[in-house]
Parts: C-alpha cells; sequence; structure tokens
C-alpha cells in the first residue's frame, strides 16, 4: 500500500496539559501519523497520556525521550517502555553498548531512533562541546560517526536533519529509518529561528526523510487542519501523487 502524504507527518505534542494535548490529538487524528510525547508532557503524566493517545486515535506514537545513562539503566527504562505499547523511543547516541542495551530492552516491541545532533545545534554549539575539529568543521561528519553506532547497535533508524538524509540512506540501506526534526514549510520560516539546520517537508521527504516532525507551523496556526493539510498536499505533490 502506497504511503500516503499524512503517514509522514509527526507532530509533537508539546504542551503543558494533557488537555490541550488531547484537544490536538482529536483535530489532527486523520491528519496526521504518528504523534510525539516529549519530556514535558510524560513528566507530568506519565504513561496516562500515552493511554490518552491511545484511545483517541489509531495513530502511531513516537516516545521522545532522549535516553541517556549507563547502559543497565537504559536498558531496564527500555523494558519499561516496551510494555507501554509505543512504537518508537529516542536514545541518545552516546555510545555503542548503550544503543545495544536499549534495543535489547526494547525486545522487538519498541524500536530505537539514535539521536545524533540536537537541530538547534551547529558548529558553535559542537565546537562548545569539545569535539574534534573535524567534527566541528563539518557537523555532519558527526551525524553520520552517529548514525553509523546506530545502525551497528541494531537501532530502527536516527533522527538527523534533511541535509544528512541523502547520506544515511545511500549508507544504511532505506529500511533504517530517518526522522527529520527542525521542519519549517517554506511559508513558515523565520529568519532568527531558533532551529538552526532546518529543512522544508518537500526537501526533507525528497531527499529520502521517512518521518518528519512539524510542531509550530501546525499548532500556531490560525486553523491547525488547514495547515496539516496543507503540508499533506506539498508532501503529496512532491512525490507525484495523483
Amino acid at each position: 500500500m502506497r504511503k500516503q502524504g499524512k503517514d509522514y507527518i509527526v507532530f509533537p505534542l508539546d504542551f503543558a496539559s494533557v488537555k490541550e494535548a488531547k484537544k490536538y490529538v482529536k483535530l489532527l487524528d486523520s491528519k496526521v501519523g504518528m504523534f510525539k510525547i516529549g519530556l514535558e508532557l510524560f513528566i507530568d503524566q506519565g504513561p496516562l497520556v500515552i493511554q490518552m493517545v491511545k484511545k483517541e486515535t489509531r495513530a502511531k506514537i513516537f516516545l521522545d525521550l532522549k535516553l541517556h545513562d549507563i547502559s543497565a539503566t537504559v536498558q531496564r527504562a527500555m523494558e519499561k517502555v516496551a510494555n507501554l505499547g509505543v512504537d518508537f523511543v529516542t536514545v541518545h547516541c552516546a555510545s555503542r553498548i548503550m544503543l545495544e542495551k536499549a534495543v535489547k530492552g526494547g525486545n522487538k516491541k519498541t524500536g530505537v531512533l539514535g539521536v545524533t545532533l540536537l537541530t538547534d545545534n551547529d558548529a558553535h554549539m559542537v565546537e562548545a562541546a569539545g569535539f574534534k575539529d573535524v567534527f566541528v568543521k563539518d557537523p555532519g561528519l558527526l551525524v553520520m560517526h552517529r548514525a553509523t553506532m546506530a545502525y551497528e547497535a541494531g537501532c530502527k533508524g536516527v533522527i538527523c536533519s534533511g541535509k544528512e538524509v541523502q547520506q544515511i540512506k545511500k549508507r544504511f540501506g532505506s529500511s533504517f529509518l530517518a526522522v527529520t526534526p527542525g521542519i519549517r514549510p517554506s511559508w513558515t520560516l523565520l529568519e532568527n529561528d531558533d532551529q538552526k539546520r532546518v529543512t522544508t517537508p518537500v526537501q526533507a521527504v525528497s531527499l529520502g526523510s521517512d518521518l518528519i516532525v512539524i510542531g509550530r507551523p501546525i499548532r500556531d496556526a490560525i486553523d491547525p487542519v488547514a495547515a496539516a493539510q496543507k503540508v499533506i498536499e506539498e508532501i503529496e505533490a512532491a512525490l507525484g501523487a495523483p
């Protein structure tokens, strides 16, 4: 079955209350393929927010916890997460053994997505974090280094900017997922956006992104449903949908 435009869209439930999150889940139920639950809402509501999303929609769930701890702790945390019935969980690409333990903890029930480089990071941030000069000069090399680590550890895919998608697909194959945050439709781009490595939906999908995370352009629109539909139409046009 051909993938539809909406199936590419991940909408982040970056809200302070479950009431507001529920409102957007209901609004966008048929317009997105996946909902992302981040730290703020999960810390406030815990597994209850996952249950709410499951009750209100048949969309998939992406739990964005960005786990990063000693390997044994990450494995045990993933074992608990796998029992919640979410599709994906994010884990920082800090070490191969930690990623391997995360995959083991997921027990083929919950896929691990490795976080390569946060989209608000640029060369200055990479330098400030103390990375080698080669990575400072080209942060994309750091992304590929970490993507290799995730692939070898058995992760389902990685979180990366649109700039690295083609190379990731070429090196690791089509089944290794490329999930792209920092998505900004061309009609919403701001000169001083806090995301440093942004990509438009059309660019990301055309380059090979499997999932694109779009938050503010939909959430802050006067009509969020119409904004989501506009993104869907752009994606389908780029894919050559009839």
